[in-house]
Formats: C-alpha cells, sequence, structure tokens
C-alpha cells in the first residue's frame, strides 16, 4: 500500500527538539553451546537402543530465527541417517507462512532449512486429522505426515510466550499443540484464548503425547546474545518435567533493556524473525492480550522505523506502536499480517499507529506529544530490535538512572541525532 506524504500543520514547542544519543553497551551472562552438532549427537545417544532402522521419522521445525535452527536440524538428520533411518522435515509453524504449504516451505527456507542444506525432504501440507477431543468441544488435530510416519522428533525452543504466562509456554508442549496441529488446530485452540493457554496448551500437548509416535525433543535455549546456551534431548516421559525446567532457564537469561525507566522507545525494526509479536514484550511490556504482566514500566511512546527484510512484510505487532514511518507501512503485506492475527484470534497487533513521513518526523513528534517532558529531560533509549540489545542507545537524562548499574556501560560522549536528506535516522 502506498501512503501519500502527509502534510499537517504542527507548533513546535522547542526549536531542537532533539535530545542527544549516546552509546551504551548491555552486558549479560553469555554460557553458550560452542559445537551445535556435537551437542546434537551427545543428546541423541539418549536414544540408544531404539531400533531406527527402516524407520520414517519426522523431524518437525518451527518458524521462528531460532539461534542455530539449521545446525541443529542438519545434525539431528545426521544422526538418525547414521542409525538407518529415513528422516523427513514438516513444518511446526500453526498459520504463519500465509497458512499454506508452499508459504511455510518458503520460511524454513528463509532460515537456512532447506533441502538442499539439510540432506532431507521437506513435506509440508497443511492437512491434518482429528486424534482426540479434548473436554467436550476441543478438538486436537495433528500434522496429517507426521502422524502417519514411525516417529517424530520436535526441534523446539524454550522461551518465554508474548502473549500469555503459565507454567508450560513456547517449547515443547507449544509444538505439540498447536505448531503440529498446523493452521486448522491452531484456529481452534486460539480460539479460546490466550487466558485459557496455560491450561489448554498443557492439556492438548498430554493428548499428542499418548496418540501420536513422539521420539524425542531436541529443545533450545538461547542466550541474551541469540546463541543457543543449552540443547537438551528429551525423552517423551520427560516432556512436561523438563519443558517447565527449561522455560524457567530461559527466562532468567533473555534479553532486557536494564534502563529502569523510559519515556520514549524507538525501535529501528519490527519483524516475524524477531519475536512471534514482532517486537517482544518481555522487552517492550507490550502485547495483545490485555492484563499481562512483563514486568517493564510503561513507555509513552514507541516508535518503530521499519520492517526487517526476513518478515516478508508480516507486520504482526505494528498495532503495538504508537508511531511509524511511511517507509515501514508500505512494506506491510495485509494478507499475512491479517492471517497471522485472526488466527491467534488477536486483532488490536494488526492496526496501524500514527503514520509520518520519515524518521525525523516520527521521532519529534513522539517527543513533543509526550507529557511532562521537554528534550532535555526525556528519557529516549533506541534499540536496532528487541533481540539485538547489546548496544542501545540513551538520551543524556537516562544516564542518572543508570550510573553504577550492573551490566551497563556508557561508551562515549552524547551526540547530536543526525538525519539524512530523505528524514532517515543516521
Amino acid at each position: 500500500m502506498r501512503f501519500d506524504e502527509i502534510n499537517f500543520s504542527l507548533q513546535v514547542r522547542w526549536e531542537n527538539p532533539f535530545p542527544d544519543l549516546v552509546d551504551v553497551e548491555q552486558r549479560f551472562p553469555r554460557q553458550r553451546v560452542e559445537d551445535i552438532e556435537g551437542g546434537v549427537r551427545a543428546e541423541m545417544e539418549k536414544l540408544q537402543g531404539t531400533d531406527l532402522a527402516g524407520k520414517r521419522i519426522a523431524i518437525a521445525v518451527g518458524s521462528r530465527g531460532i539461534a542455530g535452527i539449521a545446525e541443529v536440524v542438519r545434525a539431528v538428520v545426521a544422526v538418525l541417517k547414521s542409525r538407518g533411518a529415513e528422516p523427513f522435515i514438516v513444518p511446526a509453524m500453526g498459520s504463519h507462512g500465509n497458512a499454506v504449504a508452499e508459504g511455510q516451505i518458503e520460511v524454513l527456507e528463509a532460515l537456512g532449512v532447506s533441502e538442499a542444506a539439510m540432506g532431507a525432504p521437506i513435506r509440508s501440507s497443511m492437512e491434518v486429522v482429528q486424534i482426540a477431543t479434548l473436554g467436550n468441544d476441543v478438538p486436537i488435530y495433528f500434522d496429517r505426515i507426521a502422524s502417519e510416519s514411525d516417529g517424530v522428533v520436535v526441534c523446539a525452543r524454550v522461551k518465554p510466550h508474548t502473549d500469555f504466562r503459565g507454567v508450560w509456554e513456547s517449547g515443547l508442549y507449544k509444538m505439540l499443540a498447536i505448531g503440529l496441529a498446523k493452521h486448522r488446530g491452531a484456529v481452534e485452540l486460539h480460539s479460546r484464548g490466550f487466558e485459557n493457554f496455560h491450561s489448554l496448551v498443557p492439556a492438548a500437548a498430554r493428548v499428542v503425547l499418548d496418540k501420536m509416535p513422539i521420539l524425542f525433543g531436541m529443545a533450545i535455549v538461547e542466550n541474551a546474545y541469540h546463541e543457543v546456551m543449552l540443547l537438551e534431548g528429551v525423552q517423551p516421559r520427560d516432556f512436561e518435567a523438563r519443558d517447565k525446567a527449561l522455560l524457567t532457564i530461559a527466562k532468567d537469561n533473555i534479553a532486557r533493556i536494564l534502563v529502569p525507566k523510559m519515556d520514549i522507545l524507538v525501535v529501528d525494526e519490527l519483524g516475524k524473525d524477531v519475536s512471534g509479536s514482532g517486537m517482544d514484550p518481555n522487552v517492550t511490556g507490550r502485547c495483545g492480550t490485555p492484563g499481562v504482566d512483563f514486568g517493564v514500566a510503561p513507555i509513552q511512546n514507541v516508535v518503530v522505523r521499519d520492517l526487517t527484510e526476513a518478515t516478508h512484510g508480516n507486520a504482526c505487532g505494528i498495532g503495538l506502536a504508537d508511531i511509524t514511518t511511511r517507509r515501514c507501512a508500505e512494506k506491510i503485506d495485509f494478507a499475512k499480517t491479517y492471517t497471522n492475527l485472526i488466527t491467534a484470534t488477536v486483532l488490536p497487533p494488526a492496526k496501524l499507529p500514527i503514520v509520518l513521513n520519515d524518521d525525523r518526523q516520527a521521532i519529534m513528534i513522539a517527543v513533543m506529544t509526550c507529557n511532562n517532558v521537554t528534550p532535555e529531560t526525556v528519557r529516549l533509549v533506541r534499540i536496532k530490535n528487541t533481540n539485538e540489545l547489546t548496544r542501545i542507545q540513551v538520551s543524556p537524562a537516562v544516564l542518572p538512572d543508570i550510573a553504577g548499574r550492573e551490566g551497563l556501560v556508557v561508551m562515549g560522549d552524547p551526540k547530536p541525532m543526525a538525519f539524512d536528506e530523505a528524514g532517515q535516522l543516521l
């Protein structure tokens, strides 16, 4: 969609409405797996004694920008082949890829999970089978192709979810309940509301474990630098306990903005490759589900400057911003965005915020519409995206708040914001 230039009268309160910015480094614990292939092989030793010769094994792979996912899947394929199995890959991503088989293959390929690179075929279909009914009225679906295999391997990142809180959030259980349920199953569970996910997801996953040939899980936990910090092969009988325990580890190691208070957050890019919500509410405090507390102090204005290239126009989460730019809005693929959020039954993240001509105007309006601040007192933080938080920029008013705080190092002196001729922030 093209936007005409937006012209309106504006009374600017200050001669220079832009605060200076200074680079700040955020330092987090950095445990990581140095040898991903070796780590996968070591974890798969737990399967010794299982006869896999000639068995058709489906490897379920999700849609997020998971650290090391291509290396993990390639190693799983190699080990299964060495044991005589015939592995293949199935997309486990609910409605993503515009809820079509070809689109889900494209999502996997964008993550580096292609047939050539993995050494295994990708079998993508939106067809499902109903394997049970939960309670009186919740049908439980499962990928048809995976259901016809001799075993299913679940490759899943365990992390805090972006729309609900529970003992089990994103991880092994959620991939069983929703990812492998494809679009139809995802619609069914989401229609019950995120407020019920804390009980619905584990209940559905237990049914899948009981009915389907789940061989094992390969759980991935990331550190704050978006690196693999932990790999764990999980037997089906241990999914419940380990998915819960690994979530606690993941929550302790996610990246956050360590600044205690922000008036304005400027986000350079939003995307599904960054977070399921486009911007991780564990960082921004904002999500499409009312009443979920992410432990982040309220921010007056959030500015989103652009979309990531890898999101392919999916602007899920743009509605959680207050202001964006024409450049960003014109890249939105509304079909992909709407498919994703209608499936989730959460519509606010698809709404357009105020659209302004360029970064310069967007940031100016963000400052002007903040209450009880001036350019000298506004606490402004700029980040690349909610995944990459090791280097941020802050306005001078933030410096007293972070003086002496562990994990924050000021990397220079404040400098004026610089814009190019098109009004883009440099």
